[in-house]
């Protein structure tokens, strides 16, 4: 376990059912500090961390009144710890999905390029539904196109390391990003910012279930979100393009 006063694990948790504990065991076993957001949680998944936290050190429980989305609990997270010194945060699922093993390898990456986000790059196995799959091919093709192909790779992926101050300046400086929306436009707009991507493989697997697994995602809704996402970022992308395009020549 390895422990740090620069770079912090974020666990944005709604409803998450048992595998929220595992999770931030399974973190706080590889690495120190880990944050949970709890946004606005009703299902009584965050009852166990006070326990928890009086047993593992550096485990920190904030929470939101109500559910806000994604993007607003790592929002309320990172404001935190921007305010007590921390220049990074690692984004975990609480759901189990992501690999906690790779925690150290990503934050290494990070303390090496500190300018730059570390973005996981999806190893999907046979859990993993299909339609899903195919259908996110669409969303990192429209990021690929409003960063003219600047290597975010996956742009739902949400296991990655952000530098703390220019994610807090580009969610401050928009309405967005508070839902689903958070994954994708975050890149993009940390791309646009000058920020470089850099990106590391990383395994998922999607538990059913009846094996503790939760899901919030809604196909209708969420892809109307992201559909809309992506039409203000083609257009913000249209008005960045000669800064666009002499970033891509500087590369």
């Amino acid at each position: 376990m390895q422990a740090s006063a620069t770079h912090l694990v974020l666990i944005p948790s709604y409803n998450t059912g048992p595998k929220l504990v595992e999770t931030v065991r399974a973190a706080g076993a590889h690495w120190r500090p880990v944050w949970v957001v709890i946004d606005g949680s009703v299902d009584g998944s965050d009852a166990p961390l006070s326990a928890l936290a009086a047993a593992q050190a550096g485990l920190r429980v904030l929470r939101l009144p109500r559910n806000s989305g994604k993007g607003a609990a790592v929002l309320h997270g990172i404001r935190a710890a921007r305010a007590e010194g921390f220049t990074h945060v690692l984004t975990l699922d609480a759901d189990g999905q992501h690999p906690a093993e790779r925690i150290p390898a990503f934050m290494a990456a990070s303390r090496d390029a500190p300018g730059a986000m570390i973005l996981g790059l999806p190893i999907f196995d046979a859990t993993a539904p299909k339609l899903r799959v195919r259908g996110r091919r669409i969303s990192n093709f429209f990021a690929d196109l409003e960063t003219l192909w600047a290597g975010i790779g996956d742009s739902l992926f949400g296991f990655r390391v952000y530098p703390i101050a220019p994610l807090v300046r580009a969610m401050e400086g928009t309405v967005w990003m508070r839902r689903f929306d958070f994954d994708p436009e975050a890149a993009v707009r940390l791309v646009w910012a000058g920020v470089r991507p850099v990106r590391l493989p990383a395994t998922v697997r999607y538990f059913r279930p009846d094996e503790g697994g939760v899901s919030h995602f809604n196909y209708l809704r969420d892809n109307l979100l992201l559909t809309w996402m992506h039409t203000r970022l083609v257009l913000g992308a249209l008005v960045r393009l000669p800064w666009l395009l002499w970033q891509r020549l500087r590369a």
